[in-house]
């Protein structure tokens, strides 16, 4: 057990660093140049040097690399080619920004998808079996952005019952956790609506395969409660592919902060990177992309971890 622990957390080096050199790599590939957006379109060629150096655009790309990636190690983001500001004072406030309406999602999704599973599981081919995975179906499918926007016309626009935008800092004085609330339902719901239909297909699969075992005869024969049966053993049972889909939704979860964010106007990394994006500012970017890809990769770790104590093969390899 200790030594597949062990294991789980030395791979997460390669995997970082295999991960940042992805990352570095692609936001190269963006189109612009960060000098030219620093100093317009009448900059000059003594000014566009001027600036390429102090960035260290001038040295070899894996020199640039390896440079970034000890300030990266360092906690030293570099500084925004636009604002002017140290990147940490940028990016940190947006990314618990992002963490808060990443776990709001996560909750509708875990929560929504587990009932409608295991109602469509223990209810095979009834009505609401076939309405919730029929409705699974379609938001599976659906994008983020554009289901936000229907949630804003519906609930913002029309019946006025949730705002549309103006979500704060909870640290701001004078507000209240509830206000927060109400900013967060939409975002939350339009973000997890598509992990939650997986969820949900997932569990009402796992449910399914469990409860036709023969083991979960024995203990209907013994007389145990219907409750009993699928609680506290066909659903216990059903975890481990379960806790493995949810890990993967989160990186679903992230990626769909983004479009979340814009549309809701959430002052989150996902915002953030659009914005700076736009403006090519790349130092914000790399510190926004590769703090989303070092949460995956943790969360998914941890993933492992718990899937190693439910599982008693994995605890005894």
């Amino acid at each position: 057990m200790i030594r597949y622990l062990l294991v789980r957390l030395l791979w997460m080096v390669p995997v970082l660093f295999g991960a940042s050199i992805v990352m570095f790599l692609t936001v190269k590939l963006i189109p612009g140049d960060p000098a030219l957006a620093i100093l317009g379109p009448l900059a000059t060629e003594e000014g566009l040097r001027r600036i390429r150096e102090e960035l260290g655009l001038n040295l070899p790309l894996y020199q640039q690399y390896f440079t970034w990636l000890i300030r990266m190690v360092q906690g030293d983001f570099g500084i925004s080619v636009t604002t002017h500001v140290p990147v940490a004072q940028l990016v940190w406030p947006k990314y618990w920004n992002t963490l808060i309406l990443a776990t709001g999602s996560l909750v509708f999704a875990v929560v929504t998808g587990i009932v409608v599973g295991i109602i469509s599981g223990t209810r095979q081919y009834s009505v609401p079996d076939r309405f919730g995975m029929t409705m699974t179906l379609l938001l599976a499918n659906t994008p983020p952005f554009w289901l936000g926007l229907v949630l804003v016309l519906i609930f913002s626009l029309n019946l006025h019952w949730l705002p549309a935008a103006g979500m704060y800092d909870i640290r701001a004085s004078g507000k209240d956790f509830v206000d927060l609330l109400k900013h967060l339902i939409l975002p939350a719901i339009a973000t997890g609506a598509s992990p939650a239909a997986i969820i949900a297909r997932l569990v009402r699969s796992s449910l399914l395969d469990v409860i036709r075992q023969d083991y979960i005869t024995a203990v209907r024969a013994k007389g145990m409660s219907e409750k009993v049966v699928i609680f506290k053993h066909a659903l216990r049972n059903s975890l481990p592919p379960i806790i493995n889909i949810i890990a993967l939704q989160i990186g679903f979860l992230l990626g769909g902060a983004l479009f979340s964010e814009v549309v809701f106007s959430w002052p989150g990394i996902g915002q953030q990177l659009y914005t700076s994006i736009n403006s090519r500012d790349f130092p914000v970017i790399q510190a926004a992309v590769l703090l989303a890809t070092a949460t995956f990769v943790i969360i998914n770790t941890l993933t492992d971890v718990v899937n190693m104590i439910l599982d008693p093969k994995i605890r005894r390899a």
